[in-house]
């Protein structure tokens, strides 16, 4: 089945993931122009990759639930896609 994903999630002070439950889509993520400050996402060897805000990068076939970022309180995550 395929179905639009389209979330703002808001950003914490300590890890999170993008989603609570799995959720394989091809998505947009984007930090806001309007962020305050970077948003740290956890590489895969567990360092922090800080992504600048306005920054934004496409993924296909990824794991939301596996995605984990932080960051300062008030800023913003957008995703945008669907699970085709």
């Amino acid at each position: 089945m395929n179905n639009i994903v389209m979330r703002k999630v808001a950003v914490t002070a300590n890890y999170q993931p993008l989603v609570a439950e799995r959720l394989v889509a091809s998505v947009t993520i984007l930090t806001p122009p309007a962020n305050t400050g970077d948003v740290s996402f956890k590489g895969d060897d567990g360092s922090d990759v800080p992504w600048a805000p306005g920054q934004w990068h496409y993924f296909k076939s990824v794991d939301l639930g596996q995605i984990q970022i932080k960051g300062s309180v008030g800023d913003q995550v957008i995703i945008v896609g669907g699970t085709w």
